[in-house]
């Protein structure tokens, strides 16, 4: 896709909003104004909208925001398994959807997709106090409850407010690319990326459930990519044995210790292939990958394409 494509975000404010909820797509798309996002915040209609938490929002759009889309954010309400968004939402949100839109989940927004039948067969998340509800609620979601965000392609969702921004960070990797969204995540002081990479550009998420054990370690590994990290280097770095440091890594991050390392070689890499002109060659050199040939087996293991074609994804127009 383009980097000078402009890409329209609409946030939906419903009734009981969660202010973080709200905020989050609103700020990440607005980090700096040479993104190419315009953000409109919505309502059911113009006007005034109770939210959450003591606070309420006035809101300029109604529902023509969503015509207006290519992506809407639902952020989190409060009691979501009460009853559904009014029918025009829901009818609204469909006929986004079917009109090639985007529609993302923050938290408990997931209810109102759900509402909409759409991620029916699907794989989706919540926030983790509602996911029973929501599987009682919708049984033909395939609710997987231990992940940060589910990206099923036109539907995502996401779990608690923090997991907003990762979610809206990976957006943001998928739109633009590594190097837009790390600085995306350094203005906010967020973790660049809490996910590993799969088919086509599109991460999928990482449980991170015991928090940040060895977050200095990572941090460590990330200024010696290019150096031969071995489990036992990591281990030492950290002060554990290597089979107490390949267990807890696990339990932090969702992967080994090995699997995060060839993960963060190929996101720099990445980040390398859409802002330098360096080769192939010099690029597997600089994350150390050693050869070109090993670093394209990677790519193409983990994205499902090669450095020259992801290059020229991300250079074309630009």
């Amino acid at each position: 896709m383009p980097p000078s494509r402009l890409h329209r975000v609409a946030v939906l404010v419903l009734e009981g909003a969660k202010p973080l909820d709200v905020g989050i797509p609103a700020q990440v798309f607005t980090t700096r104004a040479s993104m190419p996002y315009e953000v409109r915040v919505c309502g059911a209609a113009p006007g005034l909208v109770t939210g959450g938490d003591g606070l309420s929002y006035h809101v300029t759009h109604g529902l023509d925001a969503l015509a207006w889309a290519d992506i809407v954010f639902v952020p989190g309400y409060r009691h979501p398994d009460r009853e559904d968004p009014p029918r025009a939402v829901i009818d609204a949100l469909i006929a986004t959807h079917d009109r090639g839109a985007r529609l993302a989940a923050i938290s408990t927004g997931a209810f109102a997709l759900a509402a909409t039948g759409l991620l029916d067969g699907k794989r989706a998340t919540t926030h983790w106090h509602y996911a029973r509800a929501l599987a009682a609620k919708h049984p033909l979601i395939h609710l997987d409850e231990n992940v940060l965000f589910v990206d099923e392609g036109s539907v995502l969702t996401s779990a608690g407010a923090a997991s907003g921004i990762d979610l809206c960070l990976h957006i943001l990797r998928r739109d633009l690319g590594v190097s837009a969204s790390n600085h995306a995540a350094r203005r906010l002081v967020a973790a660049p990326y809490r996910s590993g990479g799969q088919a086509q550009y599109v991460p999928r998420s990482v449980p991170e459930p015991l928090g940040e054990r060895f977050a200095a370690t990572r941090e460590w590994a990330l200024h010696h990519l290019g150096e031969a990290l071995t489990l036992e280097a990591l281990a030492q770095q950290a002060g554990v044995s290597p089979r107490t440091f390949s267990r807890r890594f696990a339990e932090d991050t969702g992967y080994t210790p090995m699997q995060w390392v060839m993960r963060a070689r190929i996101d720099v890499a990445r980040e390398l292939l859409e802002r330098s002109e360096r080769s192939v060659e010099q690029i597997a050199d600089d994350v150390g990958l050693g050869t070109g040939a090993n670093l394209r087996l990677h790519f193409h293991r983990i994205l499902g394409t090669t450095p020259t074609e992801y290059r020229r994804t991300f250079t074309q127009g630009a």
